[in-house]
């Protein structure tokens, strides 16, 4: 697999969001080796907490491929997932997520906890992590430096 090339793309996302002012994640999902859903974060934009990059990609994919069930995909996104996310990411039956920078405050991939390698929960996800991850916390903390200073 070539994640390199895949968080790329998960970034170029990012880029979108930052350009409107949003905490700068981007989450692709890829099948077969295709990119069928891209997505960033638009919480600030819709005024909605759900519409993190990760469930927006989720439900994206979900009607590119006409089921929940994202058996066979890979999510990468720029940011671990939170509890949230990890949850519908779970719900969706994602075989594996990837994602570069780790979450102190709120990753549920293995920082904090780790839902989607839970043996407890009926579906496990595989998890890869640190892929550009220098590169992706980057994003996030020129960006957080920005915004104190305003």
């Amino acid at each position: 697999m070539h994640h390199e090339y895949y968080m790329k793309a998960a970034l170029a996302e990012a880029d979108k969001a930052e350009a409107l002012f949003e905490v700068p994640i981007g989450a692709v999902i890829v099948k077969e080796g295709e990119i069928i859903a891209r997505a960033y974060n638009l919480r600030e934009t819709s005024q909605q907490p759900m519409a993190h990059a990760e469930c927006l990609a989720i439900e994206k994919a979900s009607t590119e491929l006409g089921t929940w069930r994202l058996s066979g995909c890979t999510l990468y996104v720029t940011l671990e997932p939170c509890p949230m996310c990890a949850g519908a990411i779970l719900q969706s039956r994602i075989e594996t997520v990837v994602y570069g920078a780790a979450d102190p405050k709120a990753g549920c991939a293995g920082t904090l906890m780790n839902l989607l390698e839970d043996s407890r929960f009926n579906h496990q996800t595989k998890v890869i992590s640190g892929i550009l991850a220098e590169t992706c916390g980057s994003r996030l903390t020129h960006f957080f430096r920005k915004l104190r200073q305003k």
